[in-house]
C-alpha cells in the first residue's frame, strides 16, 4: 500500500522505500557533476532530489535561479534547522534569489497561533538565528515576507486554487469532510509561496529549487502539477527539490521543537546546551570489554551525527573518528567530551552574534 506522508506530524521514516515510492532522484547520481558541492550533499543527509541538476545547470552557467524555503513559526528553532540555514548560504554563494515566506498563515490553521506571536515568533527565534548563523538577508535579491501581509502571494494562491479540487488534496493530504478548511487552505498558499518568484515583480519566470525534508514532499508535488496548469497562463516552470534527513533527537528519536528533551535550541544558554550533548543517547555498547571487541555502533549515534551534520569540517577528520570509533579504539566518553566543547564554542560564538542580528530581523518585517 502507498504511504502517506502528513507534512504536519511525527511518523517513522523509510528514506529508501519513500524515494522508490515517489519517483525521487537520488544526489549521488548527479554528485560528481555539481562543482564543489554542499558539504550535506558529500555526507549523504541531502540524499534526494527532483530536477536538481536543472538547478546545478543554471548554477554553472550563472543564469537565474531562485530558492525558496520558509519557517513555520510555531516553536523554538532547534539546531536541526541549522542545515537548511547551511544550504541557503551555500545558494547565495551561488548568486541564487532567496524567497523566505514566514507561514503564519500556516501556523494559525495547523496549531492555532496568533499573527501577533507568530510575528514575534519569527524575528526572534527564527530571523534573528539565520542571520547569527551567517546568512545575508539584507541583501537585494532577498524577499522576506509574512504570508498574512503579501497580497501578491493571496493573489498567486487564489489563482492556484483554481487549478486543483478537493479530491485531488484529499488524495495528496488525507484531508476529510471534519478538516479545517483554513488547513485545506494552507498548502495552496504554500505552492504560491513556492511559484512566487516567477511573477512578473520578481523578473517572471526561473527554476526555483525547494530543500525539504522528505516530509514536505506532497506541497512539491502539488505545486509542480499546479505550475504545470498555470504553465499556458502565466509561463511558471515546475519547481525543483532537494531532500535531507531530518537530525535525530538527543534521545533518539525524532528533534523537535515541541519535545524540549530531544533538541537543543539556538536560543539555549551554552550551559545548557553542553549540558544536553553530555546526556545525549550514543552509540555505544553496553561495556568498554563490548566496545573495545566490537566497536560503537556509529550509525546510531547522535553525538557522532552532531559531528557529520554542523561541527567536522573536514571529511578526512570525520572519516578517522568513524573508523576509531568502528574499531573500538574511541569511547564514548571522549567523543561526547569533543562534541560537547564544539558545542560550547558554537554556541557562545552564536550568542555573540544575535545581539546584531536581532536588530536586523527587527526590520525585515
Amino acid at each position: 500500500m502507498a504511504e502517506l506522508i502528513d507534512p504536519w506530524a511525527s511518523f517513522s521514516l523509510d528514506y529508501d522505500k519513500l524515494v522508490n515510492q515517489f519517483g525521487i532522484g537520488k544526489i549521488s547520481d548527479i554528485l560528481d557533476d555539481i562543482k564543489n558541492p554542499q558539504r550535506l550533499m558529500k555526507r549523504g543527509v541531502i540524499f534526494g532530489h527532483r530536477e536538481f541538476n536543472e538547478i546545478n545547470n543554471l548554477i554553472n552557467q550563472n543564469k537565474d535561479f531562485a530558492v525558496v524555503t520558509g519557517m513555520m513559526p510555531s516553536g523554538q528553532m532547534h539546531i536541526g534547522h541549522k542545515m537548511v540555514v547551511d544550504q541557503l548560504k551555500w545558494y547565495q554563494d551561488k548568486g541564487a534569489m532567496l524567497s523566505l515566506p514566514i507561514a503564519d498563515l500556516e501556523s494559525y490553521a495547523a496549531r492555532g497561533m496568533s499573527f501577533e506571536k507568530g510575528r514575534e515568533i519569527a524575528v526572534n527565534e527564527y530571523l534573528t538565528n539565520w542571520v547569527a548563523l551567517g546568512l545575508d538577508l539584507e541583501k537585494d535579491n532577498v524577499n522576506v515576507y509574512l504570508q498574512s501581509q503579501n497580497k501578491l502571494l493571496q493573489d498567486l494562491a487564489f489563482k492556484a486554487s483554481s487549478k486543483t479540487n478537493f479530491s485531488q488534496l484529499k488524495a495528496i493530504y488525507g484531508f476529510t469532510p471534519s478538516t479545517n478548511i483554513a488547513h485545506v487552505q494552507a498548502p495552496l498558499v504554500q505552492v504560491a509561496d513556492i511559484l512566487l518568484p516567477q511573477i512578473e515583480e520578481f523578473g517572471g519566470p526561473k527554476k526555483v529549487v525547494v530543500p525539504v525534508g522528505i516530509d514536505q514532499d506532497p506541497h512539491i508535488r502539488l505545486t509542480r502539477d499546479i505550475a504545470h496548469k498555470l504553465n499556458e497562463e502565466l509561463g511558471f516552470l515546475s519547481p525543483a527539490s532537494t531532500y535531507h534527513r531530518f537530525l535525530t533527537g538527543l534521545t533518539g528519536d525524532k528533534m523537535s521543537s515541541s519535545k524540549p528533551a530531544t533538541a537543543i535550541y539556538l536560543n539555549d544558554e551554552t550551559k545548557d546546551a553542553v549540558k544536553k550533548v553530555k546526556s545525549a543517547k550514543t552509540g555505544g555498547r553496553e561495556t568498554l570489554k563490548e566496545q573495545q571487541e566490537l566497536g560503537g555502533q556509529v550509525d546510531k549515534c547522535v553525538i557522532y551525527e552532531m559531528l557529520l551534520y554542523h561541527f567536522i569540517d573536514d571529511d578526512n577528520e570525520l572519516e578517522k573518528i568513524r573508523q576509531d570509533c568502528l574499531n573500538g579504539t574511541l569511547r564514548c566518553g571522549d567523543c561526547k567530551a569533543m562534541a560537547a566543547e564544539l558545542m560550547e564554542k558554537f554556541m557562545d560564538d552564536l550568542k555573540d552574534k544575535q545581539v546584531e542580528a536581532r536588530e536586523i530581523a527587527k526590520n525585515l518585517i
